[in-house]
């Protein structure tokens, strides 16, 4: 499995920007692709991002008061469902 990239708000930037809704597009992708799973907790995500942009991502996180040990699945509880 390749990692995945997040794409950096400026390329010259010396600190790099990474937006909570950024990172829930991310994970949305590595969900509906089957990489991962809801019920994991977000701390394997760095299996997949870069060790230099995940000092970024987890201040992300935590910022918006989530932990590692919390599930992917919490990160994306706001989805809206087409059919029940």
């Amino acid at each position: 499995m390749s990692p995945i990239t997040l794409p950096s708000p400026s390329a010259a930037a010396p600190s790099t920007t990474y937006t909570i809704n950024m990172i829930k597009d991310e994970v949305r992708h590595l969900v509906d692709t089957g990489v991962v799973s809801r019920q994991q907790p977000l701390y394997v995500l760095c299996e997949f991002i870069p060790p230099r942009e995940w000092v970024c991502v987890e201040t992300e996180l935590e910022r918006c008061e989530y932990l590692l040990r919390d599930q992917i699945g919490d990160l994306m509880a706001n989805e809206c469902w087409e059919s029940d």
